[in-house]
């Protein structure tokens, strides 16, 4: 059985609220803690928790909600990369991903199969290229020890099994596919909640809606943006967890952003849905909601500037052209939900970075440079070492490799819980709970938008964090994500949203 330790397992420790950020807000104005990260992002969060969990008195300071920025349209893959021939980071990547899946939050990740179609335009050379790479991939799942069972080994299969597996593939010229399972997040969101909420578990204040002016090695001025107050908050060490962005806070810091442009498709219009699509450089990643993203693997480099999250026509047309040539019917402007460009921050000096960066600067700020969702763990607690050594403070060893998020459960035991599969999807061993408010009230049973009870929304300000109706609309639903889903629940989201904060339901 998989448990997260008390008091990090217990509903009360974890539960993030408007009350007990009040509370957290007034104690750090009063003391010193021994750890400030600023930014709640996956390694703002997972910085927090590694922290807290050696048992150091922590503080998180995030700008607006947990899970903002980039995150919103990742593509959730949680994966090993051999694209850059580089054993080192691929490794790295097999043993984190392993224990996602296996200990820390196999209830958020789910296991997402994915087919490299084999049309004639693939010479004989590049599969045996591909194959070669896919069974190196399996290689580094066996010495992860990650079981068959959560990522079965690749394999070759006959053109009817892929064209069953994507309906929507071009038949002609079809002779196989390559199928290979990875890891996807159900919802990318839902880990930094649940970090931030099992490192709030061991102490942690986790305090959104705050805003960092300026940083040093002594603390953070910041603003409390729902009040306007300002406040100094003192810490021992000082980590800078803002991403693509953390040079605002440390000019020393001198970033470039590596830039993959993604459409989000109306998967099941295009009959789409199910299993993933890598027609190198092309990928198309299903979604559990029915839209899919079609992007490419290579990423351009550039430097970091107010657009570089905007997306040109040429890149729309340029993807939509690659995916006509591996489909049988194809892909429309029509079935263009969207489109967005994920940025991942890059030393500037360097043309790629696949392995986190963590930089102290000569005041004794540590600034943590990500590479990725799936080795978020792996750069908070390199992060969390560097800060530790560069205040002389005493800890222990990085312990999160063992520390279950809140929620999680064996995969088997998964299907045990006694909640409906969507529910168990989204809290894990938690659905239990969120399924109980509306028993005890079953107004809390009424759908406020699809896929979403008036208990989630509950759910979400009582022991989430969500502080106003866009934190549940935007991250904690993902209903946002479609606007025009967003325009239409959003009255009756709020009104419940109002209802929880004046603590209608006691």
């Amino acid at each position: 059985m998989i448990t997260t330790p008390l008091p990090a397992g217990s509903l009360r420790a974890t539960s993030l609220n408007a009350s007990r950020r009040a509370d957290d807000l007034s104690a750090v104005a009063e003391s010193e803690v021994d750890l400030l990260v600023v930014g709640g992002g996956v390694i703002g969060a997972g910085v927090a928790l590694d922290a807290a969990a050696r048992g150091l008195a922590v503080a998180l300071v995030e700008a607006e909600d947990l899970a903002c920025g980039t995150s919103r349209w990742s593509s959730k893959l949680i994966q090993t990369d051999l694209t850059t021939g580089d054993l080192g980071p691929a490794r790295e990547q097999a043993v984190e991903r392993g224990v996602l899946m296996t200990r820390t939050a196999p209830h958020l990740v789910r296991t997402l199969p994915r087919l490299v179609p084999l049309h004639d335009s693939v010479s004989r050379g590049n599969e045996l290229l591909l194959s070669t790479a896919l069974r190196a991939g399996d290689a580094l799942r066996r010495a992860a020890r990650t079981p068959s069972s959560a990522l079965p080994a690749p394999r070759r299969i006959p053109a009817a099994e892929a064209l069953a597996l994507v309906p929507g593939l071009r038949s002609a010229g079809l002779r196989g596919g390559l199928l290979s399972f990875d890891g996807q997040l159900i919802d990318d969101a839902r880990l930094v909640v649940a970090l931030a909420r099992t490192a709030a578990g061991f102490g942690a204040r986790i305090l959104t809606r705050v805003r960092a002016e300026s940083l040093d090695r002594d603390g953070v001025d910041a603003v409390d943006e729902r009040s306007g107050s300002p406040l100094r908050i003192r810490a021992r060490s000082v980590v800078n967890a803002t991403g693509v962005w953390a040079g605002r806070l440390a000019p020393e810091v001198r970033l470039r952003a590596a830039r993959g442009v993604h459409l989000v498709i109306d998967a099941d219009a295009a009959g789409l849905a199910g299993t993933a699509v890598f027609a190198p450089p092309l990928m198309l990643l299903p979604q559990p909601d029915g839209r899919a993203y079609l992007g490419s693997t290579e990423e351009e480099v550039l430097p970091l500037v107010p657009d570089s999250t905007s997306t040109r026509e040429s890149d729309v047309d340029t993807l939509l052209a690659s995916a006509n040539e591996v489909l049988g019917e194809p892909l429309r402007r029509e079935h263009v939900l969207g489109s967005f460009a994920g940025l991942r921050a890059i030393p500037e000096k360097r043309r790629t970075f696949r392995r986190p960066a963590v930089q102290t600067s000569p005041e004794g700020v540590v600034t943590v440079i990500g590479s990725g969702l799936t080795t978020y763990r792996r750069a908070a607690a390199d992060a969390v070492d560097s800060a530790i050594e560069a205040s002389g403070m005493p800890a222990g060893p990085s312990r999160t490799s063992a520390v279950a998020l809140v929620g999680a459960a064996r995969r088997d035991q998964l299907s045990d819980i006694e909640a409906t599969a969507r529910l168990v999807g989204k809290y894990g061993t938690e659905a239990v709970r969120v399924a109980a408010l509306s028993e005890l009230d079953p107004d809390l049973a009424d759908p406020v938008a699809p896929g979403l009870t008036a208990a989630e929304v509950l759910w979400a300000v009582r022991h989430e964090g969500a502080l106003d109706v866009d934190d549940v609309l935007d991250r904690r639903s993902r209903l946002g994500l479609d606007p025009r889903a967003r325009e239409a629940a959003l009255p009756a989201v709020a009104e419940v949203v109002d209802r929880a904060l004046e603590g209608v339901w006691a």
